[in-house]
């Protein structure tokens, strides 16, 4: 008890979980619809996801403030790569934000001329740059470990034989690219907050991929992708360890 106590006092927590709640039922109405049920029940089912998306947006007020803040730090870290990737990515993170806050003022009626399309498109815009650099962050911090894991290993004697024996430019590339599919699982699997970032980052880019109209794929898969990288993220709340550090 007192952990759900803890849990859900932090905003962030309910947001994820109202998240959450969202994808499934978008996920839940595409697999209800292919399986033909009523259109009543599929109306209620999708009244529901509006009323938890509205909700979300009021959870999420005055998150742009905590992005900028989080830019901020990370204008001082020493690596050039991630000092970029996660300060811009924060950046676009505020204007996501800034973007949703507007959104909620017009649904709920306070702006009730907001150009609601316009504001949606402008906010998956930030947010799909925002992933975009997550995940470029993602592939240059499983960059450094493969390089300082390949540094400190030799190959054996068995994997020398078989790069002697690889004659074709063919060959070799196949076992390069056998070394280096081993690397990455075995970098991977050995931090786990770097996993479950990589996985999270890769559900989400889908969805703004479908709203922007880059890649159209399904509301079902969607909501698949929205409700993975929602638990996920619960997860990162829970278990503290498993989010990712600058």
């Amino acid at each position: 008890m007192d952990f759900w106590v803890q849990f859900s006092a932090q905003s962030q927590a309910k947001e994820r979980v109202f998240r959450a709640a969202q994808y499934a039922c978008t996920l839940l109405g595409y697999t209800l619809q292919k399986n033909g049920a009523s259109a009543d029940f599929l109306s209620r089912i999708k009244q529901l996801e509006a009323h938890v998306s509205l909700g979300r947006k009021l959870f999420r007020l005055g998150n742009s403030a905590d992005a900028l803040e989080s830019a901020k730090r990370a204008i001082h870290l020493p690596d050039v790569v991630l000092r970029f990737c996660i300060t811009v990515s924060n950046l676009n993170r505020a204007m996501y934000f800034a973007c949703d806050n507007i959104l909620w003022a017009g649904k709920s009626g306070l702006l009730p001329h907001v150009d609601q399309e316009k504001w949606s498109q402008r906010s998956f815009r930030y947010y799909f740059f925002a992933l975009i650099l997550n995940l470029s962050r993602d592939a240059y911090e499983i960059r450094l470990l493969m390089e300082r894991e390949a540094c400190g290993k030799r190959p054996k004697g068995s994997e020398t034989r078989h790069a002697l024996r690889a004659d074709s430019s063919l060959q070799q590339l196949m076992l390069r690219l056998k070394v280096q599919l081993h690397l990455l699982v075995h970098v991977l699997r050995s931090n786990p907050p770097l996993l479950v970032d990589v996985v999270k980052n890769a559900c989400d880019i889908f969805i703004p991929l479908d709203k922007l109209g880059l890649y159209k794929t399904n509301p079902g898969f969607v909501g698949l992708c929205g409700l993975t990288s929602s638990v996920l993220s619960i997860l990162t709340i829970v278990h503290p360890w498993l989010k990712l550090k600058p």
